[in-house]
């Protein structure tokens, strides 16, 4: 089996001014600067995407957006399309995000219209699914994320599912302190990946699978070491850049070490 590069993802939410993004990205880069051995991604709020194109140009940290619009243009009062997203650099969009799915209704529907709408204009969508308390306290958990991704990526290509990054976020576990147990995120992962092979194959396994939930600097280790968890979506742990690149570090050990052991 190939060995999947690893992908850490930080999601700033409504967090950050266009000058609290700048003074942060001089500091992230500087601390980042030479880690070359996973792929880095700041997912900004949309005022702070065109200055952080600038400040990040040439470095090693990709630029990614929190969400965007299935329309291409048109009256669409507040919405931002991907080509808008393109023109300031960015090459990552999160869709399906646990809140936009609870707080703003989102529906499996929607999502997959983006997913498609971002494969076609050349995004790497990273599509966040996963399952609320109640339902997996009803023994549902897997029943619900299997038909998130089943929703969103039906009628895909294989080259076009192979350009997808899934995320998985048990939401009872965000902003909580609350974190799934790594057998908890491995066995959700792997069902998953089993749900990918049931559409593209054997192909699923090159597929990058995220696990997002009060990830942390001490925790990021023991969760890529787990078989199908191919990197993470931070949410808080991600606001200072100093912890965030201190995160990123111990990943990037991992994945040396790893390396060094095949």
């Amino acid at each position: 089996m190939t060995k999947r590069r690893s992908i850490i993802a930080g999601n700033w939410k409504m967090y950050k001014t266009v000058s609290e993004a700048e003074d942060y990205a001089v500091r992230f880069l500087e601390e980042v600067k030479n880690v070359t051995e996973l792929d880095i991604i700041l997912c900004a709020p949309f005022t702070a995407l065109y200055p952080l194109k600038t400040e990040l140009e040439e470095s090693v940290v990709h630029l990614g957006a929190q969400n965007m619009s299935w329309a291409d243009q048109g009256a669409y009062t507040g919405e931002i399309s991907a080509q808008m997203l393109l023109d300031v650099a960015c090459t990552y969009v999160i869709l399906g995000h646990s809140e936009r799915r609870e707080l703003f209704g989102e529906t499996n529907e929607e999502v997959a219209k983006k997913v498609q709408k971002a494969l076609a204009t050349g995004l790497k969508p990273i599509l966040c699914v996963g399952e609320n308390l109640n339902i997996r306290e009803e023994g549902k958990a897997a029943e619900r994320v299997q038909a998130q991704v089943s929703h969103a990526l039906s009628g895909l290509s294989t080259e076009e599912l192979g350009r997808m990054v899934i995320a998985y976020e048990p939401i009872w576990a965000i902003g909580t302190g609350k974190t799934a147990s790594s057998q908890d995120a491995q066995e959700m992962c792997a069902t998953i990946r089993a749900t990918l092979t049931g559409l593209m194959g054997e192909a699923a396994e090159q597929v990058p699978i995220l696990y997002g939930g009060s990830v942390k600097a001490e925790n990021i280790a023991e969760l890529l070491a787990e078989r199908d968890i191919n990197g993470a979506l931070v949410g808080g742990a991600s606001l200072d850049p100093l912890s965030f690149a201190k995160l990123i570090h111990n990943a990037a050990y991992l994945g040396v070490c790893a390396e060094g052991t095949e």
